[in-house]
C-alpha cells in the first residue's frame, strides 16, 4: 500500500485543476533546466515529474507503487556518475542533513550534470505568509551546513523552509567554499501570488484554474522587479563541471 500522505497528494493532484496548472509551470521550469539524458528525481511523492521530463527515475523515502525506487536521498543506492541530472521539488528543505545529500548528488552525477531544485524562497512578503499561514516552520537562525546525528524516528515531512535561502543566498560564499565540486549556475526567483492563493496541496483555492495561465504570464513580467520583495519560490541550478 502507498504511504497515506503520498496517496492523498496524488488524489489532490488529480482532483484539483488549479494545482496542476500551477505546478505544470514549475515542472516545466525544472525540466528546461535539466541536461539531456537520465534524471534522478528525489522525493517523487505523487509521481508527477515524469509527465514533464523524459527518462526520469523517480524515488522517495516513502513507498508508493508509481515510484521506481524507495531510498534515502542522503544514502543513494546508485553508482558514481549514474545520472545526467538530479531533480527535486520542495524536498531539499525537508532533508535532515542537506549537506550529506549534496555530496551524494555530486557523487551520482556525471561530469557536466546538474542538480535542479525548486524550493521555498524567503522574501519579506513570503516570510510573513509562510510564518503565519503555512504549517512548516521558517527558522532563519538555523545553520544550513549542520550535520546532526541521524534520527531514526524523524518524520520525513519535518522541515525548515529557510534552508534553501540560507544556503544558496544568505550564505552563498560558504556554500561555494564547502562544495567546490559544484558550480552555482543560477538562482532564479519565481512564483509571486499564484502559489499561495492556489492553496498548494491543500484542498482549497482562492483562484480558479482558468486564471493561472494569465497570472503566470503577468508574474513572469513582474518577477525581475518584484521577485526580491515577494517571490515565494526559487529555482536553484547547481552544476558539476565537466572533467
Amino acid at each position: 500500500m502507498p504511504d497515506p500522505r503520498l496517496n492523498d497528494h496524488r488524489m489532490i493532484w488529480h482532483d484539483k485543476p488549479v494545482l496542476r496548472e500551477l505546478y505544470s509551470d514549475f515542472y516545466h521550469r525544472m525540466a528546461d533546466a535539466c541536461r539531456p539524458g537520465t534524471t534522478l528525481e528525489i522525493g517523487g511523492g505523487s509521481g508527477n515529474f515524469k509527465e514533464f521530463a523524459p527518462h526520469v527515475v523517480s524515488t522517495d523515502i516513502l513507498f508508493a507503487p508509481w515510484l521506481d525506487s524507495v531510498c534515502d536521498a542522503q544514502s543513494l543506492p546508485f553508482k558514481d556518475g549514474s545520472f545526467d541530472n538530479v531533480a527535486m521539488m520542495d524536498v531539499f528543505h525537508h532533508l535532515e542533513r542537506p549537506t550529506v545529500f549534496l555530496r551524494e548528488a555530486l557523487r551520482v552525477l556525471k561530469p557536466g550534470g546538474r542538480l535542479v531544485m525548486l524550493e521555498p524562497l524567503i522574501t519579506p512578503v513570503s516570510h510573513y505568509c509562510y510564518h503565519y499561514f503555512h504549517p512548516e516552520p521558517v527558522v532563519m537562525k538555523a545553520d544550513p551546513f549542520h550535520e546532526p546525528e541521524p534520527d531514526p524516528e524523524r518524520d520525513p515531512y519535518d522541515a525548515n523552509q529557510a534552508i534553501p535561502t540560507l544556503m544558496f543566498l544568505r550564505q552563498k560564499k560558504q556554500f561555494i567554499e564547502k562544495f567546490p565540486g559544484f558550480t552555482l549556475h543560477a538562482v532564479r526567483h519565481c512564483g509571486l501570488l499564484a502559489a499561495p492563493l492556489s492553496g498548494g496541496f491543500r484542498r482549497w483555492s482562492l483562484i480558479p484554474a482558468r486564471a493561472v495561465s494569465l497570472i503566470n504570464r503577468i508574474e513572469k513580467i513582474l518577477t525581475p522587479v518584484l521577485g526580491p520583495l515577494m517571490a515565494f519560490r526559487m529555482l536553484v541550478i547547481l552544476e558539476r563541471p565537466s572533467d
